[in-house]
């Protein structure tokens, strides 16, 4: 009888095998046994190099730069409360300041300050963002900022409806956090990913004078409104919730919120530093600027009523 392909071999030929099989027992072969090699423990990490002085100062100015303001009450986290009401005429102006409006204008020697009518900018095509370290930023830290910006961005695209997330592929949208000397020599990376920016630009960047805490670029197709390339560089010397603020700011306004103003509150669209982290108008007025009503190149009169209509949807009108 066979089984499976194999005879089985009668009583008498398997007492037979058995034999064979015990006689074997009693002088075995030596086999050798086969060289089993340790794993091979990863190399770790090396470490950051030291940082120059001109880091280690930009790092002890930005501490104190963040102590007094918590102290002054500033940098506040919770979004807005009872203390900062808007209605739907102060969303809808808002808006207008900050998404139609220019916080700087061109001059012969790169961007100045100076406020700039404008037209409606924001991205059609998906966002990817490209984050890249300099050597300086430790691997924890890294960790870090890579899950807070990957959470944030998460939130942006829920929030406007438009897809934005981490890419490593092929990025549009390049977010570099560096230290002092790190950020001096980005020049070969800023003119590789923004094509046809101006030397003086790129000077923003690589002179980015200590009063600025980080700044983004987005530049759009001419004359058309659709963002396709941003930069935008935060300085590594941050404390932690400095830090955030201006991955809060910068991953926002490159989304085409480009202005400030004084009379948006709350919102980090305003360089009083009240709030650190987007707040619940600046959630509204990222879901309006990506409102298919609008539409890349608006001008500010062909915006406004369409503005003032979603204002008024959003927040039932003025009681």
């Amino acid at each position: 009888m066979t089984r499976a392909g194999y005879r089985i071999p009668s009583r008498a030929t398997a007492a037979a095998l058995l034999c064979v099989a015990l006689a074997a027992c009693e002088a075995p072969v030596p086999v050798s046994a086969p060289l089993v090699r340790p794993p091979v423990k990863p190399a770790p990490p090396a470490p950051p190099p030291p940082p120059s002085a001109a880091s280690e100062a930009a790092r002890a100015y930005y501490a104190a730069v963040q102590a007094q303001l918590l102290g002054q009450g500033l940098l506040r986290t919770d979004g807005g409360g009872p203390d900062t009401p808007y209605t739907d005429r102060m969303l809808a102006e808002n808006f207008l300041q900050v998404a139609l409006f220019d916080e700087y204008r061109r001059g012969p020697d790169g961007l100045q300050s100076g406020v700039t009518e404008s037209r409606l900018r924001r991205w059609a095509g998906p966002v990817r963002v490209g984050l890249r370290f300099g050597a300086s930023v430790p691997a924890d830290r890294q960790a870090t900022d890579r899950a807070r910006v990957a959470s944030y961005l998460a939130r942006l695209s829920q929030i406007t409806g438009h897809p934005i997330a981490l890419s490593d592929s092929s990025p549009n949208f390049f977010l570099s956090i560096v230290n002092e000397d790190e950020r001096r020599a980005l020049g070969p990376q800023v003119t590789a990913a923004l094509r046809n920016i101006a030397p003086a630009d790129v000077a923003g960047i690589t002179d980015m004078p200590r009063s600025t805490y980080c700044l983004v670029y987005a530049m759009s197709e001419a004359g058309s409104g659709t963002y396709n390339r941003a930069y935008a560089v935060v300085r590594a010397e941050h404390p932690d919730l400095l830090r955030l603020s201006c991955l809060h700011e910068e991953l926002a306004q490159g989304l085409g919120l480009a202005n400030d103003s004084p009379r948006a509150r709350p919102s980090i669209f305003n360089d009083d530093e009240e709030f650190a982290l987007l707040t619940t108008q600046d959630e509204l007025m990222l879901k309006m600027l990506y409102d298919p009503r609008l539409r890349p190149g608006m001008t500010l009169e062909e915006a406004r009523p369409v503005v003032v209509e979603m204002a008024r949807e959003l927040l039932g009108g003025e009681s």
